[in-house]
């Protein structure tokens, strides 16, 4: 077994490795069957006990193709930028872009494309990998729709917490805009008129939609205003209606699955509500916003006339 670990890299064995350090392919294939290696995908494996991720995947496969490029769907894991994950998608599909496109693969997907150059390609967590700005500009301009579109801009945009881990904003504006001005790309012009609905700061998948539907709907609040509660301290609700005093919160699951995620949420409504400018609050759920756009709707508005 060690011999062949000394071969792996990061954890990952090719067989063209061990067939070029002299092991005969029939004895290779038993003692990789019997000292419990995992296959990756056809001509690379993974060390014994170590969990087969798509990482792992993406690892194997730049070590068989050098040339392929983590882009996509796949680079936005990588950058932890969020997506809007429709119906019928392939959370197991890895996406990569090259200059060529070469044969099939296991669970890949290769994007060919002659417009990628070294200053579009960064490395993150070992892996080569597009820019976040590239990213974000090749799923906009892929995007089956516009809320799909504007949520992976509003990610990239914003402080987020995203996988358990907090992170600063990957781009700004500017970035994107320079990004989707480049020329002869498909999905370009799409993707220029989507732009100007993003908003660096806002906080949650979910709340890119609902701001989305209630612009949809006539309905234009400030998006994360900082106001000050009685005692002095800041808050940021997620939207605010300034001239009603109505403040509307999204509660996104990634902050609101735990209880003592529960019991900071009863304590920011506490203290959204201590705020002069805030009279009442909204509050709606990331699954009343997916499924049910058109009820919050009219519930902010009837709270509005009143």
């Amino acid at each position: 077994m060690y011999e062949l670990m000394r071969l792996a890299r990061g954890g990952v064995l090719l067989t063209v490795w061990a067939l070029t350090a002299g092991w005969p392919r029939g004895r290779l294939a038993r003692r990789l069957r019997v000292d419990g290696w995992h296959r990756i995908c056809r001509g690379a494996w993974a060390v014994p006990e170590k969990e087969v991720d798509w990482r792992v995947r993406a690892r194997a496969a730049q070590l068989l193709r050098p040339e392929l490029v983590c882009s996509h769907r796949t680079a936005a894991a990588l950058h932890r930028i969020e997506l809007l994950t429709g119906p019928g998608a392939d959370a197991d599909l890895l996406e990569f872009t090259a200059h060529r496109s070469s044969g099939p693969h296991d669970r890949i997907r290769v994007h060919a494309t002659s417009q990628l150059t070294d200053a579009d390609c960064g490395t993150r967590r070992g892996l080569r990998v597009t820019t976040a700005a590239r990213t974000v500009g090749d799923l906009i301009r892929a995007a089956a729709s516009r809320e799909a579109a504007v949520v992976v801009a509003d990610s990239a945009l914003s402080p987020r917490f995203v996988a358990g881990l907090r992170r600063p904003p990957l781009v700004g504006t500017a970035d994107l805009a320079a990004e989707l001005a480049a020329p002869r790309r498909p999905g370009a012009p799409s993707a220029r008129r989507w732009l100007p609905l993003a908003v660096a700061g806002s906080g949650s998948p979910a709340e890119t939609v609902a701001r989305l539907r209630m612009h949809d709907a006539g309905l234009h609040p400030e998006t994360q205003p900082t106001l000050h509660t009685d005692t002095g301290r800041p808050l940021r609700p997620d939207f605010l209606f300034r001239a009603a005093g109505l403040a509307v919160e999204i509660e996104g699951f990634a902050f609101h699955g735990t209880p003592a995620a529960h019991e900071r949420d009863v304590h920011r409504f506490n203290d959204l509500q201590s705020c002069p400018a805030v009279r009442r609050v909204l509050r709606f759920t990331a699954r009343e916003v997916f499924t049910h756009p058109d009820r919050m709707i009219a519930t902010v508005r009837r709270a509005l006339e009143r």
